[in-house]
C-alpha cells in the first residue's frame, strides 16, 4: 500500500478549519437572520478556505501526488529538431 497522508498536512488542516469557521459563522447568521453576514462571512469564508487550501497545496504544503511519478523538467524548446 502506498504512503498516504490523507488529512495530515498543513493545507488540509487550514482548509478544514477555515471551512468549519465559515459554516459556524453562517449558522449564527441564519439564527440572527442576518443575511449579509451569512453570504459574506459564512459562504465567503468557505470559498476562501478552498482557495487557501489549493494555494497551500500548490506551494508544497499539501499531499504530494504519488501516482504521477517523478516530475519532468519543463520543455524549453532547445531539444526540438528543425
Amino acid at each position: 500500500m502506498a504512503h498516504n497522508e490523507h488529512g495530515h498536512t498543513a493545507a488540509a488542516w487550514t482548509t478544514v478549519i477555515l471551512i468549519l469557521a465559515g459554516f459556524m459563522v453562517g449558522a449564527v447568521a441564519v439564527i440572527l437572520l442576518n443575511w449579509p453576514l451569512f453570504w459574506i462571512g459564512g459562504v465567503g469564508l468557505v470559498v476562501v478556505g478552498g482557495i487557501v487550501g489549493k494555494i497551500m497545496q500548490m506551494m508544497g504544503l499539501g499531499q504530494r501526488d504519488t501516482q504521477a511519478g517523478p516530475r519532468q523538467p519543463a520543455a524549453t524548446g532547445e531539444d526540438r529538431i528543425g
